[in-house]
């Protein structure tokens, strides 16, 4: 049984970004794994202010949700990357935490990944920027792996993701993770 950790970015409930990690989720319990998903958008996390005091104590100085969100990233096993496709990259509420991860700096290591995706645009080769901004995250982190991918172009508004191959694809990946 693996930890599993799904960081959903999604600013909107139930967007198709968060529907397609609870359908994740289901497969993950279906393959007997425990599994937790924050929203983050929900949370209050605030940019890093590059002051470093981090280096110094071992934790951030700013107070708010980020030091629980980056605690709990360090005790799962695998961590799924969820966002939307904001201008052909991930979005601003994933990339605060990405940054804010500088307080745990090098202490996020032997992790497997899952990234999920859905942008409006149809191509999927429109997901190139998003994909290597999650793998800039991940190659700061030794032993970081990325075990699979969920992207989905041409959804935009909201439950647009139902009843799409997407969702089969997001549980079955659920499934598998191992």
């Amino acid at each position: 049984m693996k930890k599993i950790l799904v960081l959903s970015s999604s600013p909107r409930k139930c967007g198709n970004t968060d529907v397609l990690c609870d359908a994740f989720m289901e497969g993950a319990r279906e393959a007997g794994h425990e599994v937790a998903k924050i929203r983050i958008a929900d949370l209050n996390i605030g940019y890093c202010r590059a002051c470093y005091a981090c280096k110094k104590l071992g934790k951030c100085v700013i107070q708010d949700d980020a030091k629980g969100v980056l605690e709990k990233m360090m005790a799962a096993d695998v961590i799924v990357l969820a966002t939307p496709v904001y201008f052909y990259s991930c979005s601003a509420q994933m990339k605060a935490l990405f940054d804010r991860s500088v307080a745990i700096f090098p202490r996020l290591t032997n992790k497997d990944y899952y990234y999920i995706m859905a942008q409006a645009d149809s191509d999927k080769a429109m997901l190139a920027g998003t994909i290597k901004s999650l793998d800039g995250f991940l190659d700061c982190y030794e032993g970081s792996t990325v075990k699979g991918m969920v992207c989905a172009p041409g959804v935009y508004e909201k439950g647009e993701i139902n009843g799409t191959p997407y969702m089969e694809e997001a549980r079955e990946l659920g499934r598998q993770v191992k």
